[in-house]
């Protein structure tokens, strides 16, 4: 093999279309790499969002919890409020309104 075989006037025509085939095989190898990135990241940001909705669940019931009549009046009187809850309940306000004038 001296190497005459590169020198041929076949090989020298079909030198562009080896060109680009190499450079289509450059692009395909870099869109799979930036494919599997895409994927991998993707799949991270599954797995946080399922953290963060785990998280935003158990955040709900401390502060449902939290917000219940028997549980902020306790925090008052643990706080030394002089806040009391009211024994009269509440009423709703009626109001006569003004009868349109009949032309």
């Amino acid at each position: 093999m001296s190497g005459s075989i590169l020198a041929t006037d076949f090989v020298r025509r079909q030198f562009p279309f080896l060109v680009m085939l190499a450079v289509l095989a450059l692009i395909y190898i870099a869109n799979r790499y930036h494919a599997e990135r895409v994927f991998i990241e993707s799949e991270k940001l599954k797995k946080e969002i399922v953290e963060l909705r785990s998280e935003k669940i158990a955040t709900q019931s401390v502060l449902m919890r939290k917000s219940r009549r028997g549980e902020v009046m306790r925090m008052l009187k643990e706080n030394g409020s002089e806040l009391n809850e009211s024994s009269i309940p509440p009423m709703k306000i009626f109001y006569k309104s003004e009868k349109k004038k009949n032309k």
